[in-house]
């Protein structure tokens, strides 16, 4: 990947992502997810691809871009995913509960793209908490966005992610489910 271009093997890569053929894909997706661990020059000749998968009939296809778009947050210096971020958040409320969870056990990681993408992260896990409390998986959706919460404060020790994964947990009546919130805060 010289100078930002795509090498032949990740373009090969993406294109599999949306295979029909399941081993194929998710010899893809375990590729890409271990490229995209560090920062990636190709970022923005995927982008708007990924972006696009979000909303793929394939539920396969959906997770693994959102997972990929998580993973991407560290290598957008240009702050893309500040125009997108709804788009990604939209897919932790999946039709397909495991695409959606998936999705939301990685969307953390958009946070390490510095602290405005923290803010924005934050910022969405806030919303998703408040609106989920009816939905059908309410419970572990809360839980998940808190980890996801102190997946993001063990990465960066902000303060504000703390501060506000902790607001939350006071937000719940529910005692035995505040109880197991606060386990995922505790040392």
């Amino acid at each position: 990947m010289k100078g930002g271009i795509m090498d032949k093997t990740i373009r090969t890569n993406l294109d599999n992502i949306r295979s029909s053929d399941a081993q194929l894909q998710n010899k893809a997706y375990t590729f890409l997810m271990k490229e995209t661990e560090k920062p990636v020059d190709w970022v923005y000749e995927a982008w708007d691809e990924l972006i696009e998968g979000l909303t793929d009939k394939d539920n396969h296809v959906r997770a693994i871009c959102g997972q990929l778009l998580g993973n991407l947050g560290k290598s957008d210096p240009k702050g893309r995913m500040h125009k997108d971020f709804d788009k990604l958040l939209a897919v932790t409320k999946d039709e397909r509960f495991v695409t959606a969870r998936h999705t939301m056990q990685n969307i953390w990681k958009v946070g390490l793209g510095g602290e405005k993408a923290q803010v924005l992260v934050v910022k969405g896990l806030e919303k998703r908490y408040k609106e989920c409390g009816t939905e059908k998986n309410g419970k572990l959706i809360r839980y998940d966005i808190l980890v996801s919460m102190r997946n993001l404060y063990n990465a960066t020790t902000s303060s504000e992610v703390k501060e506000k994964a902790l607001e939350l947990i006071e937000l719940e009546t529910d005692l035995k489910n505040k109880k197991k919130y606060a386990s995922v805060w505790k040392n």
